[in-house]
């Protein structure tokens, strides 16, 4: 990790853009100001373990990271894969405890840290900052709510359908296909499991992968796997 020099005005363009500080005043973002940086991580390099102390509230500049957890046999199962602007850490930067998963850099990656004990200060002397929090912290948990209920109700078939109508597509309207470890991480399951799956929505004539590509052939039968 490598801690870059940033002046005042790239500091206040992300606070400005961040869905935690963009109601905020210029005077109040001043002060935050200067109790940020600009990190820099390898791809591989692990920014927190669980357990670790947190640093703050961190916002992802540049590149893409996992968030993850390991179980006790040592599978891992990906939590969230954060993009540029994703925002994350929340928890231990607004209750200063311990982090709860662990993150490790996809890519190089460029991070912004905002100091977790000036925005606990804040949360006491700004009400408008408070509900803000208040109101980020309501869609994260409403976004695990949603991710609980999935993998206690869907069957791993149509929870990886879900996933993939989440990649990106190329420009022939593919998507890009992750390796069937990654793809049984982020799902909560195992490879030969996902392996099954994706057997299973091919028969079905809802998709079709070739070259490490998955392009779904016929939409009516592929949202019959997503519902």
């Amino acid at each position: 990790m490598k801690i870059l020099h940033t002046d005042k005005s790239q500091r206040m363009e992300l606070l400005r853009g961040n869905e935690y500080f963009d109601t905020m005043p210029d005077s109040l973002l001043e002060q935050i100001c200067g109790h940020m940086q600009l990190r820099e991580y390898e791809r591989g390099e692990v920014f927190f373990w669980e357990d670790d102390p947190c640093d703050g509230l961190y916002i992802v500049r540049q590149g893409s990271a996992k968030i993850y957890r390991v179980s006790p046999q040592g599978r891992q199962y990906i939590v969230r894969v954060l993009q540029e602007g994703d925002t994350f850490a929340e928890v231990p930067a607004f209750d200063g405890g311990a982090n709860p998963v662990n993150v490790e850099a996809l890519e190089n990656c460029l991070i912004w840290v905002v100091d977790g004990e000036t925005l606990r200060g804040l949360v006491l002397s700004h009400p408008q900052f408070a509900q803000k929090v208040l109101e980020n912290f309501g869609k994260m948990l409403r976004g695990m709510v949603r991710q609980v209920s999935e993998m206690a109700f869907y069957q791993v078939t149509h929870r990886l359908a879900r996933l993939i109508s989440e990649l990106p597509p190329d420009e022939m309207g593919a998507a890009s296909l992750m390796t069937q470890e990654q793809m049984a991480a982020r799902l909560g399951t195992v490879r030969e499991v996902v392996a099954r799956s994706l057997k299973e929505l091919e028969r079905s004539g809802a998709i079709q992968v070739e070259n490490r590509r998955i392009r779904i052939v016929d939409q009516a039968a592929f949202r019959q796997w997503m519902n």
